[in-house]
């Protein structure tokens, strides 16, 4: 379908200024992939940044409460993951297919299927935040929270209760994505970080809420990025994509399209939660729950090592997508590789800076009486999780190509490798069989990361490989 057919295929066949434009985001996605991939992915990186460093502020405004409480929302933590990741893998199917229709030219049919996905999201959310609200006790119970589970009820509770927020806003964001215009979804990312980080501290000890407290501020600042967002959907109206429930048509091909990547994307989340379960229990059984919160606080830093890698990888998911709507196969090629190589050299780089910089880094976690105690185990995480930086890109930008290209299912293959073999077994080798206890399960970490993202990356050139010789798309191949 061309761009004219699409715009006049609306039942009104009227054509606005909206439906006139081609966006600069647009132009970028389908244009070279290497610009494309850093045009998208460098705004992405910033507003990751920003929501990194409320994550940050989160955890030392918490870790302040003392170790309890830093536990606590550790074990919050990978119940949290899986409806995030709902969001986060719904959000990658409605990229995946916006932007391989946008690649085609079908501007009608990318409308209807951003509608398909705030649908999708609305219908999940009434049905799981009751569940989750529900059972917050039995489940942290079942976490085996002990002593801490009061703290990660309050904290839970809070959370579960906004879950239209978040998965919302993440929704709202894929549709940025999908349009190569990642600008705004930065701008709003700051703003939400902005207000979370000033409510922080108000609320915990201003208003003397404690955990509560950082609860209500993570709530209260989605819920604002989301009115800014559809602001600008909704009344600004000048996006190539529209948020309007008049171009929503019921469709089984553009629900399955948005299913097929959605769905193993979000079990990918689902088994990294399973995977943070199970070394959670080792990091009890072998060394208790302060190793929990050292995991807990440390993984807070790994996040931010983890921004430049998943914003590329995000924006592989649209170029990507753009290039297979187009049928320009050597396009995903030049974008897996690019990616790839820079990704590597940036792996290498923070390598370095995290070997060198962790007993300063573990510093910003341990600054009060109840948690200074944790230094030192945060620092040997950290100096142990960067051996696997440098191959962090081989595995992501190839998830990338596969759920950009509609191939969620292998995304979800290598994950479940990673995850719940690789990581998950050698922890329990190391920790336990060996005999390392805490420091098994980071080596754990650091091989099962390894040999995924290997896994993944040869996969993925066989992938894109098989696409180049066939020159058509894999269904009529």
């Amino acid at each position: 379908m061309t761009e004219t057919t699409a715009i006049t295929s609306y039942p009104d066949a009227k054509k606005t200024e909206r439906e006139d434009a081609i966006t600069e985001g647009v132009a970028v996605l389908t244009g070279d992939p290497k610009r494309a991939i850093l045009k998208i992915a460098g705004p992405i990186m910033v507003a990751m940044l920003f929501q990194a460093v409320y994550n940050l502020a989160d955890a030392v405004w918490v870790a302040g409460l003392g170790d309890d409480a830093l536990a606590a929302v550790g074990f919050i933590t990978p119940i949290f993951m899986i409806f995030i990741g709902l969001g986060s893998g719904l959000g990658a199917g409605v990229t995946s297919a916006v932007s391989r229709r946008i690649g085609a030219g079908d501007r009608a049919g990318a409308d209807n299927a951003a509608m398909h996905g705030i649908a999708v999201i609305l219908v999940l959310s009434a049905v799981i935040t009751p569940l989750l609200f529900l059972f917050t006790e039995p489940l942290v119970l079942a976490l085996g929270a002990g002593e801490t589970a009061r703290y990660a009820i309050e904290y839970g509770r809070i959370i579960f209760a906004g879950t239209v927020f978040i998965l919302f806003a993440d929704i709202l964001y894929a549709l940025f994505t999908a349009e190569g215009n990642t600008k705004r979804s930065m701008y709003a990312a700051a703003a939400s970080a902005v207000l979370n980080i000033v409510l922080d501290p108000i609320l915990i000890y201003g208003a003397g809420m404690g955990i509560a407290g950082a609860a209500w501020a993570t709530l209260i600042s989605i819920a604002a990025v989301c009115v800014l967002l559809l602001y600008w959907f909704l009344v600004r109206r000048d996006t190539y994509i529209a948020v309007d429930w008049g171009r929503f048509s019921p469709d089984r091909r553009t629900a399955m399209d948005i299913f097929t990547v959605g769905i193993p994307a979000s079990l990918e989340f689902v088994m990294m939660s399973v995977a943070a379960i199970v070394i959670n229990g080792l990091l009890v059984q072998v060394s208790g729950t302060d190793a929990v919160a050292v995991y807990t606080g440390g993984w807070r830093i790994v996040f931010f090592v983890l921004i430049p890698f998943i914003a590329m990888s995000i924006a592989v998911v649209s170029v990507s997508g753009a290039a297979y709507g187009a049928r320009k196969y050597d396009k995903l090629k030049v974008a897996h590789s690019f990616a790839v190589q820079s990704g590597t050299l940036i792996g290498l780089g923070l390598s370095l800076a995290t070997w060198f910089l962790a007993p300063f880094i573990a510093w910003i976690f341990t600054y009060s009486a109840g948690s200074m105690h944790l230094a030192g185990g945060i620092t040997a995480f950290l100096m142990t999780m960067c051996f696997f930086y440098p191959f962090i890109a081989p595995g992501m930008m190839s998830a990338g190509v596969f759920e950009g290209t509609g191939r969620g299912i292998f995304a979800l293959a290598v994950e479940f490798l990673r995850n719940l073999v690789f990581i998950a077994l050698f922890a329990w080798v190391l920790a336990v069989h060996v005999g390392l206890g805490e420091t098994g399960v980071w080596w754990g970490i650091v091989v099962g990361n390894i040999l995924g993202s290997t896994a993944g990356y040869l996969w993925a050139r066989f992938y894109i490989a098989r696409l180049i010789a066939a020159g058509k798309c894999p269904e009529t191949a």
